[in-house]
């Protein structure tokens, strides 16, 4: 059986690996560097951004995490993991925190607020239905989510977000290549670069496993002739975080 790491030092890693339970791939936990020596794909999962660094930085994970990245093997990151995985994120705490970049992008932290403004929305999803049907969008779990503001040119925009203009140039002024209020309706929350998947919303929080077996293929991990498992998504937001007892766990 094909194993995938799942970062395993706060978030929803569990979630992670259920959804590859149900393509029939078994998913590992991975807490120490050594660990990310046998294996070929990692998850970095949604979270609280700035307790994952902060763990990551105790076990010396960084490093490691960087070097992975480097070397080509497919790593996606869910809502914190797109965090850790952006060259450069604005609006965090006091100090900031580290990051493991690669994905050539400018992120910010809480771009859509605080938990209770939390929301689920249908996205369209044209690439990843031409890779994995089912239906046209995609149910996005928005959880203190964060959006991408840019990208660089060999990053490709799996999906976006509309959004009032006036958000999207107050939440970092300072971003080079602003452009103006009318075409920045739009804030990115998917995206692809290479060997770095990374989405702002929550996949591993709905029964749809489309995202799971798009990356999967990225590595070679399943066939491409593997079927996604798609369930219609019964819970809602409001009672997947009530189910989470612990929730600071997202990001």
């Amino acid at each position: 059986m094909a194993v995938v790491g799942v970062l395993a030092l706060q978030g929803s890693f569990n979630e992670h690996i259920a959804a590859l339970r149900r393509l029939g791939v078994k998913g590992v936990e991975i807490r120490k560097p050594e660990q990310l020596l046998t294996i070929n794909s990692l998850i970095i999962p949604g979270g609280e951004s700035t307790t994952m660094a902060k763990l990551a930085e105790y076990f010396n994970l960084f490093p490691a995490l960087r070097e992975f990245v480097q070397m080509g093997k497919p790593v996606w990151g869910t809502c914190a993991g797109l965090i850790f995985l952006a060259n450069k994120a604005t609006g965090q705490k006091t100090g900031g925190q580290e990051l493991v970049g690669g994905l050539d992008c400018t992120v910010h932290r809480n771009f859509f607020g605080s938990q209770i403004q939390s929301f689920e929305t249908e996205l369209a999803v044209p690439d990843l239905v031409s890779k994995e049907g089912g239906p046209e969008t995609f149910r996005g779990v928005f959880i203190r989510a964060p959006a991408i503001l840019d990208v660089g040119p060999e990053v490709q925009v799996l999906a976006d977000y509309p959004v009032p203009s006036d958000k999207v140039l107050s939440s970092d002024s300072s971003v080079e290549g602003q452009k103006n209020a009318e075409e920045q309706s739009k804030v990115i929350v998917a995206v692809r670069q290479g060997n770095i998947l990374a989405t702002a919303f929550h996949p591993e929080l709905t029964a749809d496993t489309r995202w799971h077996s798009y990356f999967l293929k990225m590595g070679n991990v399943i066939g491409e002739e593997a079927s996604s498992s798609i369930v219609p998504v019964e819970v809602t937001t409001s009672s997947k975080l009530q189910s989470q007892n612990d929730l600071p766990i997202f990001q």
